[in-house]
């Protein structure tokens, strides 16, 4: 059976046009990073099949050694990077490669601040370091075809980087995908093959899948002989799971690379767990504590979660059920001897193992934020400004562990009752005729804790509705309660103290009540008299000019 083939040519969507832009523009100071991504998604194409093929061996295709090859034809100037992994038909490419998904585009550029660092940081986080490869070439193709599908069926995508690309089908004999990059002139030390191999040592190390160059000749005689036979490969990397590798032979560096491979975050973690537990049930846990949360953290239909393997076969990417909802800003690996390498979602929720790999990770993290909030605080308190909001949920989804999490929140509180109950006694009279000089207008007046550059604010009571709520309901004909608000002074505002050393008491009014009007409109309101306002204004601002004189 043949596919009739065709070529279109499509144009990028603009905001797909300025993602490319940014990424290329942000990554431009770390070249080396475009052969990291483009091995990591190889290296995942991998995973994917041999997930797949527990269920259907023909995927396989008379060739069950995964590999991926990195290959260098300096007389065409480019670099290619192979995998025999997954694959993807037509449709796959035209979704993953030709475009962006819409909605992590448009929150990726709502994110992006300008600040080169900061950006590059949230690159992997959105799927898009396929794209830097465009840091080093000039045009980039890519030919796939999906495990199953005939060679028929293979697929060329080809692109500049700029208007948009070409999308064709065509033959491929083998399943997989090819990524080749065509080198920018000013970038040929990317075809130094000891310069891809310095690379692949730095970044990939760690992937748990044979990476393969091209044995290099030795001298004269061996390259003519090698010219003349079939190309011999060799194998670049360690290519062993880096979780079962033991932790004396580990070091930070090698953490943080491994965890920018399986959380695609160009950010360092802030902190990791790595364990090995035998007996009964025996599997091997490597967590990390990001540095900063995932754009989609609360994201209801985004899965979350840690990627699980069985002896060291990749199963899911997204396994929910190995770690509480309210740690699912946690990344890492858990690889169990245990479990069946058919699992599945349902099986996992119904496992007694799982449940028992579940506690365990909940109070092994819980035990690194422990860590953290009692040595590192400073640490911890990154932790929590990124991740507070989400930790408040525990205690009422994890019951058993719920004394531990409270003792992990933090809320905003008073700086210290001593020093509130002091600034009443010592500022008790401004407060009385502040309150006198307003009147009915407020319910109370009271020192503020939470103000800093402001001289007041408006609150409500704890169970008062809100004054933006208040004026909705007026806008649109409802009935709303009349609020009588709290008004909070910044005892150490300048304005503040002027006023406390006022002794005309007129001029005491007028200013209090300024500073009412003041607290109003900054929370959004209307006033009642603007004209008076205007008054009060003018009249303070015409005693400054003549004080002036």
């Amino acid at each position: 059976m043949s596919v009739e083939a065709h070529k279109e040519t499509l144009e990028f969507k603009a905001e797909v046009s300025q993602v490319l832009d940014l990424v290329i523009r942000s990554l431009y100071s770390n070249k080396e990073i475009f052969l990291r991504e483009l091995v990591s998604n190889a290296s995942d194409a991998a995973e994917r099949l041999r997930f797949e093929a527990l269920t259907d061996e023909g995927l396989y295709e008379s060739d069950p050694n995964l590999r991926i090859r990195v290959e260098v034809d300096a007389d065409a100037g480019t670099v290619t990077v192979s995998d025999n992994g997954i694959g993807m038909s037509r449709q796959e490419v035209a979704e993953t490669i030709g475009s962006i998904a819409s909605s992590g585009t448009r929150r990726f550029l709502e994110r992006l601040s300008g600040d080169q660092t900061k950006d590059s940081q949230l690159i992997g986080q959105f799927g898009v370091g396929f794209y830097s490869a465009f840091i080093v070439a000039n045009r980039v193709t890519l030919i796939s075809r999906r495990a199953g599908l005939g060679p028929e069926h293979g697929v060329r995508w080809d692109s500049e980087g700029k208007g948009g690309y070409t999308l064709e089908t065509v033959n491929k004999e083998q399943r997989g995908t090819d990524v080749i990059l065509h080198i920018k002139d000013d970038e040929k030390e990317f075809l130094e093959p000891w310069r891809l191999r310095g690379i692949i040592g730095k970044f990939s190390d760690h992937i748990a899948l044979p990476v393969e160059m091209r044995k290099e000749a030795m001298g004269e005689g061996e390259e003519k002989e090698s010219a003349e036979k079939a190309p011999e490969y060799e194998q670049v990397n360690r290519g062993t799971a880096f979780w079962m590798r033991n932790k004396s032979d580990l070091t930070d560096k090698d953490y943080q690379e491994f965890y920018r491979h399986i959380s695609h975050d160009f950010d360092e973690p802030l902190a990791w767990a790595h364990n090995r537990v035998e007996g009964t049930n025996e599997y091997t846990a490597l967590l990390y504590l990001p540095k900063r949360a995932p754009w989609d953290l609360w994201d209801r239909d985004q899965k979350h979660g840690v990627k699980l393997y069985v002896r060291r076969v990749f199963i899911m990417d997204e396994a929910d059920k190995l770690m509480p909802h309210y740690l699912r800003f946690v990344k890492g690996v858990v690889d169990s001897d245990d479990l069946p390498l058919n699992v599945s979602r349902e099986l996992l929720q119904h496992n007694r193992k799982i449940d028992t790999i579940r506690q365990a990770n909940t109070k092994r993290m819980l035990s690194l934020l422990e860590g953290l909030a009692k040595d590192e605080p400073d640490k911890y308190q990154a932790v929590w400004t990124e991740f507070g909001r989400v930790m408040k949920e525990g205690p009422a989804e994890d019951y058993a562990n719920r004394e531990r999490i409270a003792a992990l929140l933090r809320f905003s509180t008073t700086a210290g009752e001593g020093e509130e109950q002091k600034a009443v006694k010592e500022h008790g009279d401004l407060l009385k005729r502040l309150q006198e000089a307003l009147g009915e207008q407020v319910k109370e007046v009271r020192a503020s804790t939470r103000l800093v550059d402001s001289p007041a604010c408006l609150v409500v009571g704890e169970y008062d509705m809100s004054a933006n709520l208040a004026r909705v309901l007026k806008s649109v004909g409802q009935a709303a309660p009349t609020l009588k608000p709290v008004l909070e002074v910044n005892l150490e505002h300048p304005l503040v103290k002027r006023l406390e050393a006022e002794g005309d008491q007129a001029r005491f009014a007028d200013l209090g009540q300024l500073l009412f009007d003041q607290a109003q409109l900054a929370e959004g309101g209307q006033l009642d008299d603007p004209a008076a306002f205007v008054g009060r204004l003018n009249r303070l601002m015409l005693n400054m000019m003549l004080a002036g004189k």
